[in-house]
């Protein structure tokens, strides 16, 4: 067995824990250790293949104040590692060792040179190299490398590369938003599946893990692959979801499909116009395909693999009680984008007591993160965007470009450039639905969204305070500098540069037209609170006014969710109320709340129960 002391590797027999062990290796030390998640032997028990730190990083920290612990009365202080575009990182070498010879020869690093990050080591079965992926910094390399397990000599069996962005996230086994790689060795690496966009969609590839060839594409259209469900490697068959292969169709549903290894034989799994998420049996003889849209209660069927006949329906959902009781479904709206041909979609909620007659003021809820679509395509039976609308508002959420799961050229609008948040598009959509819907205000219009959302709404307010007249941000990531490494240099590029600044809206603070309320959490471990409180210091030096609220003892959600959430939910409604129907808002001090009694029921946990706060609007 393998394991590590002072720094460096030593072996010693499995069944003799007294052995002291020979070291393999002599240069780690405590600042530049090899580590035991890091070390790898060969099938053959003859090699290790491990990693050290050559070069330590930055440590970066950022500190946080308890204000208010609910253990003490004073406050308590604590700080967590942070890594931050631009900051350096760790340096590597792999090293391969020879056991029996106790040789150690370090990898030339020549093909991994500037790393992001490298994938865990993976050995052949026979022993004879092993492989991981190089992420460059900046991500737009991502090459499979291949270390002859003898020699240790290096060849690159993949290269991956883009002038923009390569979404690095694994969408293996995803049934949604994921990244747009993917990649299985068979046979002992004697053939490889690859997924790349390199076509302008999100594809995959079979590869000849032997010379690094491409046998050829399996999937190709303008579509894109989502997932892989599984492969059947003795039939030489994938199974696997894609959006936009029925033009018909709404692009984001996933729908399930079979393909053979040489790109013959593309059957789908799935038909009905959904979105689609698919289960197989154990022996993969059979699979359950449930499907659903926001319009549209969930549907499965038990199918056979073989060739997607339907056994048996299982359940199908009734909607008659819930649309005798009010409910009204969400309306899927498609118009085109900035370029005039690429359509947009977007959902339309309204309240239950929607009169078409009237004007409605609009409320955009905003979530632009180039790492997935977020408008919702499956059926759910409420919302809380449901439950704004019933203050009399229409409610709507949109996927404008620089989103995931379309073409690479709808995805590169984000590319440093995540202050465009595809509002051209948005914008666009907005005044598409005003012409066809006259109960469609787009005088008078709101946006909220948290996280990269909350970036976004206060970005609406400053580079399109035009459109937007009032804006809720919570725990906004303001500054892409302040935010943390992975996400930021993956949209916003490497090293920092003035693309940083562009999208900066503490930079732009002074360009704020309407109504704003920032909300965050003190105890914020996602997004660092100062990317909050610099925003507002930029705000206060450019004598703007806006709103703020700091919520003692909260994490990311600051308030959107958890024992907080009535409250938060009670600013956004206010807030909107206020500045886009123009309507005093309830005395909540005045409303008398039941003591809470420490049981289990949503009353003692969440403070007022919802009948309580709604009975305070119906009074008003």
């Amino acid at each position: 067995m393998a394991f590590i002391r002072d720094a460096n590797i030593y072996v010693r027999p499995a069944d003799n824990a007294s052995d002291p062990g020979v070291a393999m290796t002599k240069r780690g030390t405590a600042e530049r250790p090899f580590t035991m998640n890091a070390v790898s032997w060969s099938p053959d028990s003859k090699k290790i293949a491990a990693t050290r730190t050559v070069t330590p990083g930055d440590r970066r920290m950022v500190r946080y104040v308890e204000s208010s612990p609910a253990d003490q009365v004073q406050p308590k202080t604590f700080e967590r590692q942070y890594a931050k575009p631009g900051d350096a990182l760790d340096t590597q070498e792999r090293v391969l060792v020879d056991v029996e010879s106790r040789r150690e020869m370090v990898i030339d690093a020549a093909l991994f040179s500037n790393p992001y990050s490298l994938s865990p080591i993976q050995w052949r079965r026979d022993s004879r190299a092993f492989t991981f992926e190089y992420n460059q910094r900046g991500h737009q390399v991502l090459r499979l490398v291949e270390v002859n397990g003898s020699t240790g000599s290096t060849r690159a069996l993949i290269d991956e590369t883009s002038d923009t962005f390569i979404d690095y996230r694994r969408a293996a086994g995803t049934l949604g938003d994921g990244g747009r790689t993917y990649r299985l060795d068979m046979n002992d690496g004697a053939e490889i599946i690859w997924m790349s966009s390199r076509d302008g969609w999100a594809h995959l590839y079979l590869y000849d893990g032997l010379t690094g060839r491409v046998k050829n594409q399996i999937t190709k259209g303008n579509w894109v692959v989502r997932s892989v469900i599984r492969v059947d490697e003795a039939a030489r068959q994938i199974y696997f979801t894609a959006g936009g292969v029925n033009p018909k169709q709404d692009p984001y549903f996933a729908q399930g499909y079979r393909i053979n290894f040489d790109g013959t034989g593309m059957m789908p799994l799935t038909d009905a116009d959904g979105y689609h998420t698919l289960s197989f049996s154990p022996d993969s003889r059979y699979y359950v395909d449930s499907w659903s849209r926001v319009d549209l209660a969930p549907v499965s069927q038990l199918r056979r693999a073989s060739d997607g006949h339907v056994v048996l329906e299982l359940e199908r959902g009734d909607l008659t009680a819930l649309t005798k009781a009010g409910w009204r479904a969400p309306e899927s709206f498609t118009a085109k984008g900035r370029d005039g041909t690429t359509d947009i979609w977007g959902v339309i909620i309204r309240p239950t007591n929607f009169d078409p007659a009237r004007r409605y003021a609009v409320i955009e809820n905003i979530y632009a993160g180039p790492h997935g679509s977020f408008v919702p395509k499956t059926f759910s039976a409420y919302s809380t965007m449901q439950a704004l609308a019933e203050l009399g508002f229409i409610v709507v959420q949109i996927d404008g470009m620089g989103t995931s799961n379309r073409s690479k050229a709808f995805h590169d609008v984000a590319w440093k450039n995540l202050q465009d948040a595809g509002f051209p598009d948005r914008i666009l959509w907005h005044q598409a639905v005003a012409k066809r819907y006259p109960s469609y205000d787009i005088s008078r219009v709101g946006i909220y969204g948290g996280s990269a959302g909350g970036q976004n709404s206060l970005a609406a307010l400053l580079f399109h305070g035009d459109f937007y007249d009032a804006a809720v941000s919570f725990a906004g990531c303001h500054d892409n500098r302040m935010d943390k490494i992975w996400w930021n240099e993956q949209w916003m590029g490497w090293p920092i540069g003035p693309q940083y600044e562009a999208s900066s809206n503490v930079v732009h603070a002074g360009k704020l037209q309407g109504k704003l309320l920032l909300v965050v959490g003190e105890l914020d471990t996602n997004v660092d609170p100062s990317s909050t409180m610099q925003v507002v210091n930029a705000l206060i030096k450019a004598n703007k006014y806006f709103d703020l609220l700091v919520m003692p003892g909260e994490d990311h959600p600051a308030g959107r969710r958890g024992p907080s959430a009535p409250y938060g939910d009670k600013k956004l409604w206010d807030f909107f109320v206020t500045h886009l129907i123009g309507s005093p808002t309830p005395d909540w001090n005045a409303i008398k709340v039941p003591a809470r009694t420490g049981s289990t029921s949503n009353d003692s946990i969440f403070g007022p129960s919802w009948e309580d706060v709604m009975a305070g609007w119906e009074r008003h």
